[in-house]
């Protein structure tokens, strides 16, 4: 099966790039029309959609599952599919699993890491599979490192943040999120490497910024990141339509 080439998606981000998560038909074809350059089937989906308290309940099935559905409604826009937690232990692994998610739709594969994660990304390239790399705070190991925090503070972690961006560029990466890292330590990564990077909550230094969708239409009330701006109100919408349904019923 031949799938698209790093160099062809690549070619398709242009900056500054614009990019968010969907999860469904509906939201992914709005998307799509809107001219998003970029859709991430993220497995934060497991907090958006399940409820769940993080990343770490997703299953390669839920992920699959999402990938179809949001494929449908894509037409323009590059579709990425997370490899969740536990799914990319091995380079074997790492590739049976991104199999699958192409076969369900996607144009490439994300998964979380840096130096550990080389000879993963290298076997994703030898079978000709795009992946976009993932750098700063890593949600699947939320609980391994007991909360969300912060990247690049110190010196030491700042070089390998940087140092590591640059091996993952040069395993195949096409793209790189990085998310939760001190925002010159992006920019420092931005200007080291050639692809682009996609910041959230990681400044404005980026070549592009992602969101979840949730964030930016105001469609989760129950929990904003701090670094979220929010531009609309579904959840009130949402309610509002709905207790005007149960008035008219009455």
């Amino acid at each position: 099966m031949a799938y698209p080439t790093s160099q062809s998606l690549r070619d398709r981000l242009q900056a500054p790039v614009s990019s968010i998560t969907a999860y469904d038909y509906p939201v992914a074809r709005l998307c799509d029309e809107a001219g998003i350059q970029l859709i991430l089937v993220g497995d934060s989906l497991g907090m958006m959609v399940a409820g769940m308290e993080d990343t770490t309940g997703v299953t390669l099935e839920h992920m699959i599952y999402h990938t179809e559905i949001v494929r449908r409604g894509v037409q323009s826009a590059v579709l990425v599919s997370d490899l969740p937690i536990d799914t990319y232990r091995t380079p074997e692994e790492a590739v049976t699993s991104a199999k699958r998610l192409m076969k369900a739709g996607a144009d490439a594969v994300k998964l979380e890491g840096g130096f550990g994660q080389l000879e993963k990304v290298k076997a994703l390239r030898d079978e000709g599979i795009a992946f976009c790399a993932h750098l700063g705070m890593l949600p699947q190991r939320v609980k391994e490192e007991g909360g969300y925090k912060k990247k690049g503070k110190e010196e030491v972690e700042a070089d390998q943040l940087v140092s590591a961006a640059i091996a993952l560029e040069e395993a195949g990466a096409f793209a790189m999120v990085l998310e939760s890292m001190v925002a010159s330590v992006a920019t420092r990564i931005t200007d080291a490497v050639s692809i682009p990077t996609l910041g959230i909550g990681a400044g404005s230094g980026c070549d592009g910024q992602i969101r979840v969708l949730h964030d930016v239409i105001g469609a989760y009330p129950w929990f904003v990141p701090p670094f979220a701006k929010v531009y609309g109100n579904v959840a009130e919408v949402i309610r509002k339509s709905v207790a005007d349904y149960i008035e008219e019923i009455k």
